[in-house]
């Protein structure tokens, strides 16, 4: 199972820059807050972007995973 990006409604102004970098269209504006709305044909955030989490000025939306890079090292 995938994992949506969380939204704490007490902490969000509406500004709606999560909206405009989110790459799945799963936020919007309900009520003057960011909400999460899976569609039916999505499996989570596939991209794994975290752009909506970084962009938030009041940390107001998080990503409940961790994305890990590694780094491949030769074996030569």
């Amino acid at each position: 199972m995938f994992d949506f990006p969380q939204v704490d409604a007490g902490k969000c102004d509406g500004c709606g820059l999560c909206i405009g970098v989110c790459g799945c269209r799963i936020i919007s504006l309900v009520n003057g807050k960011a909400t999460v709305t899976p569609k039916n044909h999505c499996t989570g955030c596939h991209q794994w972007c975290t752009l909506c989490e970084d962009i938030c000025p009041n940390k107001a939306i998080y990503c409940s995973f961790d994305v890990v890079i590694e780094q491949k090292t030769d074996s030569k």
